[in-house]
C-alpha cells in the first residue's frame, strides 16, 4: 500500500483533467457550461494549485477514448473529470469509453452518485456513469448539468440546522489517489472535507 503523503503548509501543484463531452456544445450550437461548473468547483474545493487540462469533444466513442488516454499517459493527470453522455440515449457512450482505458473499475463512485441524485429525480436511475483507474489516475464519470456536478461533488445541502445526509463522492477522491501513488489532494473543509483513515494520517504525520 502507497504510504499518503504528509499535509503541507504548501500544497503541491497537480494536473487535472476535464472534459465535457457534448455533440451540441462542440459543434457551438450552444455554450459549453460543463467546463466553467468543473473548473469552478475543483477551485473552491482543493488547496492545491492546479493546472487543468480542458477539452470539448463530441460523443464519439472513439474520440472518448483517445482524449482519455492522452489526459492520463500524455498529460499525466492525477485526476480526470468528464461531465456528460452518460444517459442511455444512443449517441451516451461515455461509460463506454470510460470502461475501455480501465485497468480497473470503482463501482462504488457510480453508486454513490445515482443514490445522491435520487434525492432531486426519480430519473437519477437512467445515470450510467462510472469511475475508474487506469495507471495512477483516477476516471470519473460525471452527470452534465452544473447543478448535478456541484451536488455530486459536495454533497446535497442540508435544511438549515439539520447534519448532512448523503456525502459526496469528492470526499473519498484523495484517499484513493493517495493508494493508487497519485500527488497529495488537499481540500478546503468548507467546501468539501477530504475523508482519510486515522491509520493513513498517523503514518502521514498529519
Amino acid at each position: 500500500m502507497t504510504t499518503p503523503q504528509p499535509i503541507s503548509a504548501n500544497p503541491e501543484r497537480i494536473k487535472i483533467g476535464i472534459v465535457s463531452i457534448s455533440d451540441r456544445a462542440a459543434s457551438g450550437v450552444y455554450a459549453d457550461q460543463g467546463l466553467p461548473a468543473l473548473r469552478d468547483w475543483l477551485a473552491r474545493a482543493l488547496l492545491n494549485p492546479i493546472d487543468f487540462e480542458a477539452r470539448l469533444i463530441p460523443d464519439e466513442l472513439p474520440l472518448i477514448r483517445q482524449t482519455l488516454i492522452e489526459l492520463v499517459d500524455s498529460a499525466r493527470c492525477a485526476l480526470v473529470l468528464t461531465t456528460g453522455g452518460t444517459g442511455p440515449a444512443p449517441r451516451d457512450v461515455t461509460p463506454e469509453a470510460t470502461l475501455a482505458v480501465a485497468e480497473r473499475t470503482m463501482p462504488g463512485f457510480g453508486e454513490q452518485m445515482r443514490q445522491i441524485s435520487l434525492d432531486f429525480a426519480p430519473t437519477a436511475i437512467l445515470s450510467r456513469q462510472v469511475a475508474v483507474i487506469r495507471g495512477q489516475s483516477l476516471i470519473i464519470n460525471l452527470p452534465g448539468q452544473p447543478k448535478a456536478i456541484a451536488q455530486t461533488l459536495q454533497g446535497p445541502t442540508p435544511p438549515q440546522g439539520q447534519s448532512a445526509g448523503t456525502r459526496g463522492i469528492f470526499a473519498a477522491v484523495p484517499y484513493c489517489i493517495d493508494l493508487i501513488g497519485g500527488p497529495h489532494l488537499q481540500t478546503r473543509d468548507a467546501v468539501c472535507k477530504a475523508f482519510r483513515p486515522k491509520s493513513a494520517t498517523s503514518r502521514a504525520g498529519g
